[in-house]
């Protein structure tokens, strides 16, 4: 098994297929709940430019949850990959 192969989870094709299927159902679910992805980018632009304009305490504030998140996110990938991976053999 090839490292892009291991890294991707299966075949660069399968995994594309995948994708591709799972990219079409997010959209039908976006799309029924309205949503777009230009507003969505537009959404996160506004966002940081009022963290901007709120000064760099906003920075300081949004540090403190994405380490927060990051504390619960990180480890649980982690761990995930490390069963993908030893749990085939």
């Amino acid at each position: 098994m090839s490292g892009l192969t291991r890294f991707l989870g299966g075949s660069p094709l399968e995994v594309f297929i995948k994708l591709l299927i799972i990219s079409f159902v997010v959209g039908i679910i976006l799309s029924a709940l309205n949503l777009d992805l230009l507003d969505i980018i537009t959404g996160f632009q506004n966002l940081i430019v009022k963290i901007y304009n709120l000064g760099f305490d906003s920075f300081k504030w949004a540090f403190r949850y994405l380490l927060l998140g990051a504390g619960f996110v990180v480890p649980i990938w982690i761990i995930l990959r490390l069963f993908k991976l030893f749990g085939r053999s």
